[in-house]
Order: C-alpha cells, then structure tokens, then sequence
C-alpha cells in the first residue's frame, strides 16, 4: 500500500485527491488546519466519508508550526502533495504580509519535512496566476517572461524556486502544477464562481468588476485531480513545471449565461469598476501536460457547471458565505 502526505487536505481539490487515492488503495496521511476563513462545517463536510477509512490518518496542523509537523508526521511516503495555501488575487493585495507566511514561510517548512523524511516525490499546487501580464497566448512554461502582479501570485513564484532548490540540494523530484481557475462540486464559498451562483439563486444583484470580457480558463477539479495524480506518479526528470488547464478560455459574460441556464434563474448584474490584481484574461497551454502527464481535460465548462449547480442545489446551509462581488 503506497503511502501520500496531503497538506490541505479537507479542501476543495484536496478532498477530491484523497477520495480518488483512498479508492485505488493508497494510505493517506492528510493534513489541515482548518482556517476560519470559511466555516470549518465546509471542511469536515468535505472529509465526512475520509474519517471512517481505515487508511486514513488526519493531523490538525497549520504549515507555519515546523516543530508541529517534526512531532506529529512520521511514516514511508511515497509522495506529498502541497495544496495548503492562503489563495486568492483580492485578499493577498489586503493581507500580503500574512500570504507570505502562509504560502512561501509554510512551503518552506513542507519542504524542510520532505527533506527530513526523505519523500521522494513532491508535487506543488501553483497557479497559472504567476503568468500576470504575459502577453505571449496561450503561456507556455518556457516562456520566462513571467509578470505576476498580485502578491499572491508571488508567493507562488517564490515557493516554486524554493522546490528548484530543494531538489537540486537533496534530490528530490519536484513538480510545480500551475492550476488555471478550478472549478466543481465542493468549490470553496468564498471564491467568486461560488458567491455568484449564491447571489443569483437568492435573486440579490451581483457585482460584477470590469466590463465582463475578463476571460479565464476554466478547469473541473476532477480534470485537475486527474493531473495531480499523474505527477505523483511521473519520474522523468526531477524539476518540472507543468500547466493544468483546459483548452479555451471562458468570458465572464459566457460564466453567467451558463450558471443561469443551469440554475434557471435570471441574474441581476450590477457592474462595478475593473478591481487591481486581475489579469484580463489567463490562458495556460496543456501541450506540456500532454507530452510529460498524458494529461487531458475531460469535462466541457457547460457539463461542469450543471454538475457544480447539482451541488449547489444541494448544499446545506454550512456552505452559506457572505455574498461579496466578483
């Protein structure tokens, strides 16, 4: 039985992982610290079903807490999975200070832990957002030009660096996941397809910032976890960097068109001004996760917002977020 080490675990795209890994037999080690930037009911919903396997194993521990994590992990991993994280455009521009610590302070640490227990493998949740304002479409990870221009998409940069260093200090293969705007069932509520679909199924108006012709490359989590799983298990080279997106980008204008069809409720738009730290459009090329990962997105944006919308119609008032623009 092979055995992974999950940072973030109770998330979005962490319980997706660990339900698909405990499925085909692996030991999971999940770790969480259950942030109270949305209710922790989210969270222990996400992992309900997780809690009565019997090879799996949760630790409550914040990523910033080394001596926490050196006491409490122990074990033969196969590989680690980092998808801990402050995220977020808007709020790391209100908090940079605090992103920082958590995102590039706590990668830190999660590395020091591989290097300790000697894992051989680790894969790194990172965001197309650290493209910023490259004007080169689709990006492609050769390309160098890279403009980030939000403090969150910095701390991605910097954590990517220091998996460079990591692996060419002690040997460890790294793999950096660059996720373009992850989308599906179980999506946090503070994230705006989320809070959109709230306010549209509420009838209250929706900020919208911009001119609604930002456009994003959206990804079902399970297209995503499909990816991650193929990097846990890729060896050809100890330091890559790999795009996990779809294959066309979507206008926010298209977005509301699609949650309104699915959820049968007309929107109520009310247009703002365009917001700092946002790209007008981000579009990452998958030629390479192709090549390296045999990575191929599955899931049309109009099936994956019906299967988000099922969700949403089901969703118990534990997923109720304050209603904010997007």
């Amino acid at each position: 039985m092979r055995h992974a080490l999950v940072t973030g675990a109770a998330g979005f795209i962490g319980s997706h992982l660990v339900d698909g890994l405990l499925a085909d037999g692996w030991q999971v080690t999940a770790v969480d610290n259950f942030d109270p930037s949305y209710p922790r009911g989210v969270k222990e919903g996400n992992i309900a079903g997780h809690l009565r396997h019997a090879a799996y194993r949760l630790f409550e521990i914040d990523i910033r807490d080394l001596d926490a994590m050196r006491q409490r992990l122990s074990g033969n991993y196969a590989a680690i999975v980092h998808l801990a994280a402050r995220a977020g455009v808007r709020p790391s521009i209100l908090d940079p200070l605090g992103y920082q610590d958590v995102n590039v302070r706590g990668t830190q640490n999660v590395l020091e832990v591989a290097r300790e227990l000697r894992i051989p493998q680790f894969v790194f949740a990172s965001s197309s957002s650290v493209y910023g304002l490259n004007p080169n479409m689709p990006w492609r990870e050769e390309d160098q030009a890279l403009l980030p221009i939000s403090p969150y998409a910095g701390t991605k940069i910097s954590s990517e660096l220091l998996g460079h260093v990591y692996s060419h200090l002690y040997g460890m293969r790294f793999v950096a996941l660059r996720l373009s705007t992850v989308y599906g069932p179980r999506q946090r509520p503070d994230v705006v397809l989320h809070r959109f679909a709230r306010r549209i199924a509420a009838g209250e108006p929706v900020p919208v910032f911009g001119d609604g012709t930002m456009r994003r490359d959206y990804t079902f989590v399970t297209d995503v976890v499909a990816g991650i799983r193929a990097a846990m298990d890729y060896r050809r080279s100890k330091f890559e960097v790999v795009n996990l997106g779809n294959t066309r980008t979507v206008a926010l204008t298209e977005v509301i068109g699609a949650v309104e069809e699915a959820m049968g409720v007309k929107a109520l738009i009310d247009w703002q001004p365009e917001q700092p730290g946002h790209v007008p459009q981000a579009w990452a090329s998958v030629e390479k996760a192709r090549r390296l990962l045999r990575y191929e997105p599955k899931t049309p944006f109009a099936k994956g917002i019906g299967r988000f919308a099922d969700w949403m119609a089901a969703a118990t008032p534990a997923l109720v977020a304050p209603a904010c623009g997007i």
